[in-house]
C-alpha cells in the first residue's frame, strides 16, 4: 500500500486545486426493477418484495476474500442459486477495489438480488470500544463499497453493521456508533445523487436487548433512522411458529414502522424441514415481515451449509433440497401483504440494566470525512488494507457528540421471549501552500511572457 500512498501523493501535486470525484456512469441492467423500501415493505417497482434467499460467503469470514469479484466461483454458485430458487444472496466480505461487473450482472440475469455488509474485519466498528473506530478512515472504506455496488440493480440494501451489539452489556454503547454509520450511509447515498438504496443494521439473536435495540435504530428524526432493520434469528428449531416464539415477536413488531426482516435463520439442533419459509410467507407474518435468509450456502467450521464445495465440484446436502422444496412450496404472496402504507418512527429506548445508552445525542461525523459528501470516497481500500480500527481517537476521531434524536411518541410495546474489530490508513489532507506558491508563480510567468 506504500506505494498506492506516494502515488496518491504524486498525483496530488500535479494538481493546483483538488475537484470531486466524478462518478463513472452506473452499468445499468434491465432484467431486474429496482427494490426500494415504503411503509413496512420493500417494492420491486409496484410488487411487494419479500427477500427469499441465502446467506453466501464460501470459505467462511476467516477467508476474507470476495465471492464476486471470482467470476469462477459466483458463476459456479448462481447454477446452484437457481436450483433452489431464490432471489437474494447476503454477502458479508466484499473487496470495494474490485470489479464486480461480471458477478452482478450474472446474478441479475438469474433474477437475485444482493444485500451487503458495508464493513469487513478490517474496517468495522470495534464493539468493546466503538469510539476510535468511528473515524474518517473507516467511513472512506465505507462509501467506497457504497459508490461500488450502488451502481447495480440488482444491489438491495447495505448492512452499517453485524451483530455488532451481542449479549456483553457493555456492546450496547456501541449502538450509537452503528446508528451514526447509518446517519453517514444515508446521508451519502443523498448527497453523491445515487438512486435510495435501503441501509439498515443486521441485529445478533439476543433476546434481552433486542427491541431495544430495534427501536433505537428507528427513532428520532428521519434523517437519523434506518431505512430496515434485520435480525438473525435460530429460535426456531425445527418447530412451529407458536413453539419457536415467532407469534410473540410477530407482536412485539406489530406497528414497528419501517421494513423487518430476517437476515439468518436455520437452527440446526433438531434437524431442519425449513418450516420457516412456510412461515414467512403467511399472513400470519407478512404484515410484519418481509422475508428471511437462510444461513447459510457453503459448510463451514459451524456446520450450517446446505453444500460442500471441493474446487469447481458442489455437492449438494439432503438440506439443499429441503429448502429448495420448501421455497417451491410456498412461494410470495401476491398482494400487498397486509403491509401497512405509511412509515413510523417509534421511541427511543431508556437506559437499564440491559441497555446502556442514556443519551439521545449521536456522534457528529468525523471532520476528515466530511469531504466524501462532495467529493466522494475515491478508491477503497479493498482487502488488503492497513485497517481502521486504531486510526482515530479515543474522541471519535475528534467528532463531538451532536445531533440530538428527538424520542418519538407511540412506542411498541415487547414481550419477554461475532467477534471482528477492525482497522489502510487513509491518505489525510496534506499543504495545499506549495501548490498554491507553485501555481501562482507559473500564472504570473505565463503573464509576462504575454506582454512581451
Amino acid at each position: 500500500m506504500k506505494s498506492f500512498v506516494v502515488a496518491s501523493l504524486l498525483a496530488g501535486l500535479a494538481l493546483a486545486k483538488p475537484t470531486p470525484t466524478e462518478k463513472q456512469a452506473p452499468h445499468k441492467r434491465s432484467s431486474l426493477p429496482t427494490v426500494t423500501a415504503s411503509g413496512n415493505a420493500f417494492w420491486a417497482g409496484s410488487d411487494r418484495f419479500y427477500v427469499r434467499g441465502i446467506d453466501y460467503q464460501p470459505g467462511g469470514s476467516s477467508d476474507m476474500s470476495d465471492p464476486l469479484a471470482d467470476e469462477d466461483v459466483c458463476k459456479r454458485d448462481i447454477t446452484e442459486f437457481k436450483k433452489l430458487g431464490i432471489n437474494t444472496i447476503r454477502v458479508y466480505i466484499t473487496d470495494n477495489s474490485a470489479d464486480h461487473d461480471t458477478c452482478m450482472n450474472a446474478l441479475a440475469d438469474a433474477g437475485i438480488y444482493v444485500i451487503l455488509d458495508a464493513n469487513n474485519p478490517l474496517y468495522s466498528i470495534n464493539r468493546d470500544d466503538p469510539a476510535p473506530s468511528y473515524n474518517a478512515v473507516y467511513l472512506q472504506s465505507v462509501f467506497a463499497t457504497i459508490d461500488e455496488f450502488i451502481q447495480y440493480d440488482n444491489t438491495l440494501a447495505f448492512f452499517s453493521g453485524n451483530e455488532v451489539v451481542n449479549d456483553k452489556v457493555n456492546t450496547t454503547l456501541s449502538a450509537k456508533y452503528v446508528k451514526a454509520t447509518t446517519r453517514d450511509m444515508r446521508q451519502y447515498i443523498s448527497k453523491r445523487g445515487y438512486r435510495s438504496v435501503p441501509v439498515g443494521y443486521s441485529a445478533a439473536d439476543v433476546a434481552q436487548n433486542r427491541m431495544q435495540l430495534a427501536h433505537y435504530m428507528n427513532c428520532g428524526t428521519d434523517d437519523v433512522r434506518s431505512d430496515f432493520f434485520a435480525f438473525n434469528d435460530y429460535s426456531w428449531c425445527n418447530t412451529d411458529f407458536t413453539t419457536s416464539g415467532w407469534d410473540v415477536k410477530v407482536k412485539n413488531f406489530t406497528g414497528y414502522g419501517i421494513p423487518l426482516f430476517i437476515s439468518e435463520y436455520g437452527c440446526t439442533t433438531n434437524g431442519r424441514d425449513f418450516g420457516e419459509v412456510e412461515a414467512l410467507m403467511s399472513d400470519e407474518m407478512t404484515f410484519v415481515y418481509s422475508g428471511g435468509l437462510l444461513y447459510e450456502y457453503s459448510k463451514e467450521d459451524n456446520d450450517f451449509g446446505i453444500v460442500t464445495i471441493d474446487g469447481t465440484s458442489v455437492d449438494e446436502s439432503d438440506d439443499f433440497t429441503k429448502y429448495a422444496s420448501a421455497l417451491s412450496a410456498n412461494p410470495a404472496p401476491t398482494g400487498d401483504g397486509g403491509f401497512t402504507s405509511t412509515t413510523n418512527s417509534v421511541a427511543c429506548p431508556t437506559a437499564d440494566s440491559e441497555w446502556l445508552i442514556d443519551t439521545t445525542a449521536l456522534p457528529a461525523i468525523p471532520a476528515a470525512a466530511e469531504k466524501y459528501m462532495t467529493e466522494g470516497a475515491g478508491t477503497g481500500p479493498g482487502l488488503t488494507g492497513d485497517g481502521s480500527q486504531n486510526a482515530g481517537s479515543e474522541d471519535g476521531d475528534g467528532a463531538t457528540s451532536t445531533g440530538d434524536v428527538t424520542a418519538a411518541s407511540g412506542s411498541v410495546s415487547a414481550t419477554a421471549t461475532g467477534e471482528s474489530k477492525a482497522g489502510i490508513t487513509h491518505v489525510g489532507p496534506f499543504d495545499k501552500t506549495p501548490l498554491v506558491l507553485t501555481g501562482l508563480v507559473f500564472c504570473l510567468s505565463l503573464f509576462g511572457t504575454l506582454l512581451l
